[in-house]
């Protein structure tokens, strides 16, 4: 069973799709959120949840205190579970039947400047590289200059391909889950790794839906 971990909806059960979604586990979830929890992530940061699934990520940001939720998946069978979730927990979270690409190319430039603090990034194994790459790199219009991206990969998946905007912070693995986080350079410097933002120690590399 799939549940909240933590927060206002603690222990609420979550709906998953039938297929072609691969929750978080509730141990990664747990620890990646005590993480952002202690980096002071989460609480009243609005949130962007892509590749959303059965919306647990984002469904357990907006239980721990996050300020808006926006949920993005293109499987209208997901889109349906995601709602559903929603509905079940009263989290006011929305959802979005979109392509993640499609969806952050709504907003055009390369420049920061959005009013976004926390991306959560949950690809099917199977997206390829290049893909999760143009993704990445339209993120910026959404994003506040000390935003955070979260990226979960397998933990044999090779090191996500960062856009100018974004260095890596950081790189946690729990079993067979991989984690990145990267954000904005801190003061405009690009070769400092992020390693500046509280919190962070880089620990070195370990509408009309279609189907996912």
């Amino acid at each position: 069973m799939t549940r909240i971990v933590a927060g206002s909806s603690k222990g609420r059960p979550l709906a998953v799709p039938a297929k072609g979604t691969r929750p978080t586990s509730e141990r990664v979830r747990e620890a990646l959120f005590s993480r952002l929890d202690h980096m002071g992530a989460i609480d009243g940061a609005v949130v962007l949840d892509l590749y959303a699934g059965s919306g647990a990520l984002g469904l357990e940001a907006a239980s721990r205190g996050a300020g808006r939720v926006d949920l993005v998946e293109r499987a209208s069978s997901a889109v349906r579970v995601i709602a559903a979730n929603i509905r079940a927990t009263g989290l006011g979270a929305r959802v979005h039947c979109a392509d993640a690409r499609a969806f952050l190319a709504a907003r055009s430039g390369e420049e920061l400047g959005g009013d976004v603090d926390l991306v959560l990034i949950d690809p099917p194994y199977d997206v390829e590289e290049e893909r999760l790459a143009q993704v990445l790199a339209v993120l910026g219009p959404w994003l506040r200059p000390d935003a955070l991206v979260v990226v979960e990969r397998s933990a044999r998946s090779p090191e996500p391909i960062w856009p100018g905007f974004l260095v890596r912070e950081d790189h946690r693995r729990w079993g067979e889950t991989a984690m990145w986080f990267a954000g904005p350079p801190v003061g405009g410097d690009e070769d400092d790794g992020g390693a500046a933002r509280e919190g962070i120690v880089d620990d070195g590399p370990a509408p009309v839906c279609g189907g996912r």
